[in-house]
């Protein structure tokens, strides 16, 4: 199963380009809003790295999770 460059839809052009801030330039009141949003929002998995043994682990943990999203939304 490859892919050649026949299979491909080439890119033509490029419209716009994002221009970084020069450095040492504070970020503005918008960005930081977006961040101090970012860094509020709860998401229904607690946060670290898991490492399980299969997938019905993953599984049971990620539908516990959700079910106590649930229960706490009501």
């Amino acid at each position: 199963m490859g892919s050649t460059l026949r299979d491909q839809q080439p890119i033509s052009k490029t419209v716009g380009r994002r221009v970084p801030p020069p450095v040492g330039t504070p970020p503005t009141a918008e960005a930081r809003a977006a961040w101090s949003d970012m860094a509020a929002f709860r998401t229904r998995v607690p946060k670290g790295v898991f490492t399980y043994g299969s997938h019905d682990e993953m599984t049971r943990d990620r539908e516990r999770w959700e079910a106590e999203a649930v229960a706490r939304a009501r």
